[in-house]
Parts: structure tokens; sequence; C-alpha cells
């Protein structure tokens, strides 16, 4: 039936010409080569005088690629010297312009999935000047945030958020009486997470009027994955491809407009194909209208586009094709290195300063090492290969490797099918982001006490992401859990020996490591060997010659260092002699080890890189009391029952 169609539109040559020269003028660049650089524009550079979206809509469209230019350069600039992502923001630099001509913000509604291609917008938003400080304490944040300006219309920070927020919106709109418009700017990676599967769903059904841009740069922070990235970019394979790309060839030199120019470039068409066979597929069955596919980085057909959007009664999405990293050649080049980078050298793209040995590279040694000695063992990530250090694993062992996309909740109950028939799953996930499949650890795994191993990267504070990629809550939300076994490593030898320790426990286990390294002031001599549930005494007290002058320190993971250190000053600085206990693990708790010294000293120090609530201080707190231990004075370092913006 489809084909019937296609040969009816072939034979009325005049409506084909139009069909294919529409979609020509969105592949011309790719036809014809290189697009024209703009002329440059003399005196003042064009983003100084953008202070506001206004601004924008008096300009040429020259004088926007000129801006656009510029706009690439400043975040090239403020980037290399406050780090940040790079590479998504650069792809999106004419999008961004297209859309505050087009549409008028705050009054419009712009929901930016996950963040990470904010920059262009907020400097095209009145914070030009503030973009100088992005990331840095009270400067701007990385991410989205309604609170430094009405501009930011819904705060974002995770993927897979945003045509949710979108629809929540356009419906709040509708019974209010108003009639703004809202889009939704989703990347295809974050289009594969399930919430932005729901969400279309139920907004194609809606008929509600909204906007989905769908940002394809075949990028998410590693390469995609999985079936719809495929429906997206490899639509060639379909049979009504083939065929529509056979008739093409034998009636391209007769068709009107095109001409002889059309046969150059036959082989490639291959979006102008899209778009007559595209819309007849997932989008519009769903309910949505679809525009597209159409350069992302040509500002007049963007701007055309957009403005054909608000007058559809209805959703709709439009394709937006885009080149991560754009205009900077390191980045488009390695798009994932330049996802979100430390400050770098412009003129190499290099680091300035050189990356250490860090937490997620010891796993990924160790991983390999453990998985050379035992077939079993799997390796799961959620479109975090690199970032999770499973690179090595994944070249190593390839089909034992499994990149699920942006999908956690798949990730963990995927992870827990596969232990459920023998196999061993290693699952790194950041801490910010295995809140996303907090349901799936309970009821999938834990419910089952399945041997997956969760192993729970980014623990504690990461630096400038800001309040949204904290890992500060994972103890307290994973210690509610029956079943689990926590543990946290204090160095890179104790991490080693946990992860080899949880291969042989068969139960699921959660270990929570930081970003970065270890502490380089301190070096662990002795490393005691794990076993369930035991803590570990570093320095013991067993002459209490001045009971006033003793104290229990207790701490876990990265912070046992600091226990270390306050210890030192405490006994220089006030003769305090402290007992120092590694807690190694947060369940199960070494009750006993930490009564014994707790009975001795009275004086307790509990020392963790979590929230105060439900994590170690809590644990230990409840020990105190279900122990009827009298007269212990108790002080916690801990982080604050808030959200963290920067430290």
């Amino acid at each position: 039936m489809e084909n019937e169609k296609l040969v009816e539109l072939l034979e009325d040559k005049e409506q084909f010409g139009r069909k294919i020269a529409e979609g020509l003028g969105l592949i011309a660049t790719e036809i014809y080569g290189e697009e024209i650089e703009p002329n440059s524009v003399s005196g003042k550079k064009m983003l100084e005088e953008i202070n506001s979206p206004q601004d924008l809509k008096k300009l040429t469209l020259q004088q926007k690629k000129k801006l656009a230019e510029e706009i690439r350069n400043y975040i090239i600039e403020i980037v290399s010297k406050n780090g940040g992502h790079l590479a998504s923001n650069l792809g999106v630099v004419e999008l961004t312009i297209a859309l505050h001509t087009v549409f008028n913000v705050p009054e419009d509604k712009i929901i930016w999935d996950v963040g990470h291609q904010c920059y262009v917008h907020k400097i095209l938003t009145g914070r030009r000047e503030e973009f100088k400080n992005l990331r840095k304490p009270n400067g701007l944040a990385g991410f989205p945030k309604s609170n430094e300006s009405p501009a930011d219309s819904f705060n974002t920070g995770h993927s897979s958020t945003s045509i949710s927020a979108a629809l929540g919106m356009a419906r709040a709109r509708d019974l209010q009486g108003k009639n703004n418009a809202v889009i939704a700017v989703i990347g295809d990676g974050a289009l594969t997470g399930g919430m932005a599967l729901e969400a279309l769903n139920d907004a194609g059904y809606s008929k509600c009027k909204m906007t989905v841009i769908l940002n394809d740069n075949e990028m998410s922070i590693s390469p995609n994955v999985g079936g719809l990235n495929k429906f997206l970019g490899k639509l060639r394979t379909k049979k009504l491809y083939t065929t529509t790309n056979n008739l093409l060839k034998k009636q391209i030199s007769s068709v009107p407009v095109i001409g002889k120019p059309m046969v150059v470039g036959i082989q490639r068409i291959k979006r102008a194909i899209k778009q007559l066979v595209i819309h007849k597929m997932f989008f519009e069955d769903i309910g949505f209208t679809y525009l597209g596919p159409v350069d992302g980085h040509n500002i007049e057909k963007l701007e055309s586009i957009l403005k054909t959007s608000k007058q559809v009664n209805g959703p709709v999405l439009i394709h937006v094709l885009t080149k991560k990293g754009k205009g900077y050649k390191f980045a488009e080049k390695n798009p994932d290195k330049f996802h979100a980078i430390s400050p770098f050298n412009i003129e190499n793209g290099e680091l300035k300063t050189p990356k250490e040995k860090d937490y997620s590279k010891v796993f990924g040694e160790k991983i390999v090492e453990l998985a050379k000695e035992n077939s079993k063992i799997v390796a799961v990530t959620a479109s975090m290969k690199n970032g999770t250090g499973l690179a090595d694993f994944a070249q190593e062992f390839p089909y034992r490797f499994f990149d699920v996309g942006i999908a956690e909740q798949h990730a963990v109950t995927m992870a827990a099918g596969m232990a459920k028939e023998g196999m061993i799953p290693f699952v790194p996930i950041y801490s910010s982001f295995y809140q996303r499949a907090y349901d799936q650890v309970i009821h999938d795994v834990a419910m089952q006490n399945l041997p997956v191993i969760m192993c729970v990267d980014r623990a504690g504070i990461v630096g400038a992401d800001g309040e949204t990629h904290q890992g500060t809550l994972d103890m307290a939300f994973f210690r509610l859990v029956p079943n689990l076994t926590i543990m946290a490593p204090k160095d890179f030898k104790e991490f080693e020996d946990m992860l080899e320790f949880a291969v042989g426990l068969n139960k699921p286990v959660v270990i929570r490591y930081p970003r970065g390294g270890e502490d380089a002031d301190v070096k662990f001599k002795s490393h005691a060997k794990i076993e369930l549930g035991k803590a570990e005494v570093l320095h013991e007290v067993k002459n209490l010659e001045n009971p006033n002058k003793e104290v229990t320190i207790i701490a876990i993971g990265k912070t046992v260092s600091e226990a270390v250190k306050l210890a030192d000053r405490m006994q220089k600085e006030e003769g305090i002699t402290p007992e120092i206990i590694n807690a190694r693990f947060l369940k199960p708790f070494d009750s006993e080890k930490m009564i014994q010294s707790i009975q001795r000293t009275k004086n307790v120090i509990t020392i963790e890189d979590g929230t105060v609530i439900n994590g170690l201080a809590t644990t230990v707190k409840e020990l105190i009391v279900d122990n009827n231990i009298q007269n212990v004075k108790f002080k916690s370092y801990a982080y604050p029952d808030k959200f963290i913006m920067y430290t």
C-alpha cells in the first residue's frame, strides 16, 4: 500500500518535485559542500549587542550567522577555563537562536531536557556577563535554574523529563485559558528513557498543543544504542526506503526543480527520503505531527519550521539534525570526551591538569581482572561506558558487556534477570542516577535476594555540576532496603578487595565510591581482610588513663582519611587519643565492635560523605539508644538535610 502511494507521488512530477525540493533544502550543505561563511560584521561584536531575546528579532540572517560564530567562540573560551558541558552546547547554537527568534520567553516555555545544552540559552537571556562565572560558587549553574532567571521555565539535570514537564505545563495553560507556546527540547539519547516514551504516549493521545524538538546528534554521552536509535538513524534498511531509493534513481533526472545537479548527489538524498516516509511511522502513529528532518545548523530553515509548528493545533515533533561539538574540531572528533570536560587548552584540546588515576579507572581495571577468572561476570551500563570505567571491559569482553542506553531502571531489572539465571552482573551507575532505579533495586533485586553488584559511582559531593548530580542520598535510601549489603572503601586497595569479596558473596551488594582518586595526604599501610559486616580498627585505645581525653571516631569510605587527619590534630593540639574505626559496612553494621569502643570512650564522632539523615550518624545513634549506653557525648560530620549546590 505504501509503495502504491509512492508510485502515485512519483507520477505527479510537479508535486514530487516540491517534496524533494523541501527535502533537499534540509541537506543542501551535504550535496553542495559546506555552507558559505557569513560576511563579517564590522564594529562591535554582535554578542555584545544581545541583552535579551528581543534583540535577536532585530537581526538579519547574516547577523545571526555571525552571532552563532561568536557564541561558539565565547562558550569554548569560558568552558576551557571553568570546565563544563561543551560538545552538547556547541551543537545547539543555531537551534537556540532560532527558538528565541520565533518564540517569546519567558511567556513561552522552553524546557531543556537534562540541561547539558542550556549555555546558549543562558547567554541569550540576559546572562552573558554572568556566564563568565559558570559553575563557580555564586555563579551561573551548569543547568537550568528557575530561581536564576524566569527564562529557565523548569529545573532539569536528569534525562528524559522534558516532555512530561512540557505536557504538564501545556495542560495547566489550557485549564487557565492561556495561549502561550510550550516547547520541550530533547536529545535522541534521552528519548530512549522510559519516562520520555511514557510522556510521548500520553502527549500524542492528549492532542494538547505543544512542540517537542528532537535534537538528533546520534550521541547522548556515549554513542547511542537500541532500537529507537536504529529507527532514527538506519531507516535505509527499511524495505520502503530501498524501494523509494531505487525509484528515485530512475526518476530523478526528469524531476522539476532539481534536474541534473540532483544526479551528482544521488547517494546523499537519504534525508529527503526520510522526510517522505518517516511521517507515516512511529511519531505520527502515536498522535504527533512530524516535521523534518531539518538541518539544525541552518537558522533560516529552523525558523521556518518552528513557525510552521506554531500553526499546528496539537502535539508536534520537529526532528532536528545537529552535530555535537560543531565548530571546535577536537569536540567534533571526540564528542564524548568533550561532553563534560575539566579546564582544557583551546589550542590542542588537552586537559590543563592531566587526569590522575581515579576510582572509576580502578573499577574498570579490577572488573577486567575478575572477569578473566570468572566467565559468569557481566557488565551493564546506562550509556556511561567511559564515565564508569567500562571501556576496557567492553573491548575485552564485547559479548559480556551491555549498554542499554539512558535507562537506569531497565539496566537494574535486566541485571536482575541475568542474576536469576546464574550470571554475576556489575551495574555501575552514578549515585544521583541510581535514584531513578530505586523501585527496581527494591522489587527486582533485593526482594528476590539476587547477586547483582550495584557499583555507586560519584558518591558524595561531585563538584560544579550542582545539586542534581550530588551523590549525598544513596546511603540513606539504600540503607532502608532489606537484603542489601552496603560497603564503602577507604582507598583503592580496599575497593579492589571489596569488588572481589562481592563476587563471592552471592547476595545483592552496593559498593559506593567517590569521584576522583585517593587522598594524597593519607597512605594506609594495612588492610585487614574483608569479612561480611566487620569493621576495621585502625587505631585502638586499650588503656584509658584519662577517660575524658579519649574518643571514638567512626568513619566510612573516603572520609576515613579525614578521620585519620582529625585524629592527628586532636592528639597534637589537645592531647586526645582517638580510637579510629573504619566502618567499611553500613549494612550489616558491626554493632559489637562499635559498642565496645563507645562504652570505653563515651565520646563519639562520626564522619561520612552523605546526608546526616539515615546514614552512618543515624546508625550509630540508633545503636547507642538501642543498647542503652549512658552518658555518651556525640558529634557528627555529614552533609545537611538540604540540596547542595556547590562546595
